[in-house]
């Protein structure tokens, strides 16, 4: 009889660790929506928006491949952003002198002036969060995140290459 009471708190404690970790998912997701939401109303410009003035404030010049690259987003998603920023006089595009298939993007000074008002982390506060992680605990979330992805009965993989607000 005590093996059954043993197994029945093991899994009892396996089933509350889950909960656990699934209200810590919760979290990290509930704190990049509201981060997401303070960007929309001090900047006025949605979180994705925000990363990719930030990689141009700090890499002047960026090709969109290049910012698609940092930023791990579809090609067509950093296209469509870029496109809406350069409609709004946040971003401009030079064409490269030398090869005129080439566009180069840096801030406008309107761009310039959402970057300086927006509020910080500008990636976001999960990717600040994961940067500011050692090597060795990102290699253990993400083996442990693979192996959860594995389990799960419906898949995402498109989702791997969507902004989080996104999602």
């Amino acid at each position: 009889m005590q093996r059954k009471s043993t197994a029945r708190s093991a899994s009892a404690s396996e089933a509350e660790l889950a909960i656990q970790v699934l209200a810590q998912f919760r979290e990290v997701f509930r704190a990049a929506k509201l981060h997401f939401a303070a960007v929309k109303r001090s900047a006025g410009v949605s979180g994705a928006q925000l990363w990719a003035l930030w990689e141009l404030h700090e890499q002047p010049g960026l090709r969109i491949t290049e910012l698609t690259q940092r930023m791990s987003l579809h090609q067509s998603t950093v296209s469509n952003l870029v496109e809406k920023m350069s409609a709004a006089g946040l971003v401009l595009r030079a064409r490269h002198p030398a090869d005129g298939r080439v566009v180069r993007l840096r801030l406008s000074l309107a761009g310039k002036k959402v970057v300086a008002r927006a509020p910080k982390p500008a990636r976001g506060v999960l990717p600040d969060a994961l940067s500011r992680m050692q090597e060795q605990e990102l290699r253990l979330l993400q083996s442990s995140l693979q192996r959860l992805i594995g389990k799960m009965k419906a898949r995402a993989p498109g989702a791997a290459k969507t902004h989080l607000e996104n999602i």
